[in-house]
C-alpha cells in the first residue's frame, strides 16, 4: 500500500514521504516481531538485549556496552536487564577486585529461549520481504545507511 493512500493524503514532499514510510514499516516490523515474541513473555527490547549477550559468546558486557549496542536506544536498560534476571534469562556478576563493577551475562535458559524465539522471528522477517529482490534489499540497505550516516 502506498503511504498516500494510508495517510489519505497526497503531493507529500519527498523527505516527509521518505520518513513517514520508514516509520510506517518501522511500527509495521515491530507490530509482527512483538506478536510473535508474545507467546514468550519477552519484549522486542528484552529480545534484543538477549541477543546482545549472545553475541558477547560467553563474556558478560557492562550496561552501556548493550545499551550502545541496542537497536532502540533507550535510558532505562537497568530496568530491563532488572526484568530478564527476574526471569532468569540473565544474571548480573560482581567484580571481585572492583565491587562497584557489574556485568551482565546471558545464562544457558536465555540461550535456550533464545534457539526458540530465533526460528520464530526470522519466519515473521522473511514473511515480511518475501516479495522483494535480493538486489532490492541490497539497494534499500545502501539507502537506509546513507541515511543513517
Amino acid at each position: 500500500m502506498k503511504i498516500e493512500d494510508q495517510l489519505k493524503t497526497n503531493n507529500l514532499p519527498p523527505a516527509r514521504k521518505l520518513s513517514l514510510s520508514i516509520l510506517v514499516t518501522a511500527n509495521l516490523i515491530d507490530e509482527q516481531v512483538a506478536a510473535a515474541l508474545k507467546p514468550f513473555d519477552i519484549s522486542i527490547q528484552q529480545f534484543n538485549v538477549l541477543r546482545i549477550l549472545r553475541g558477547q559468546k560467553g563474556k558478560p558486557a557492562n550496561l552501556s556496552t548493550i545499551q550502545e549496542r541496542m537497536v532502540s536506544k533507550m535510558s532505562n536498560t537497568t530496568r530491563l536487564v532488572d526484568k530478564l534476571i527476574t526471569k532468569g534469562l540473565t544474571e548480573r556478576i560482581i567484580c571481585e577486585a572492583n565491587r562497584r563493577k557489574v556485568e551482565i551475562s546471558i545464562t544457558d535458559k536465555g540461550l535456550d529461549l533464545l534457539e526458540e524465539i530465533d526460528p520464530q522471528v526470522d519466519a515473521v522477517e522473511k514473511e515480511l520481504i518475501q516479495d522483494i529482490s535480493e538486489e532490492e534489499i541490497e539497494i534499500v540497505t545502501n539507502c537506509l545507511n546513507k541515511i543513517r550516516n
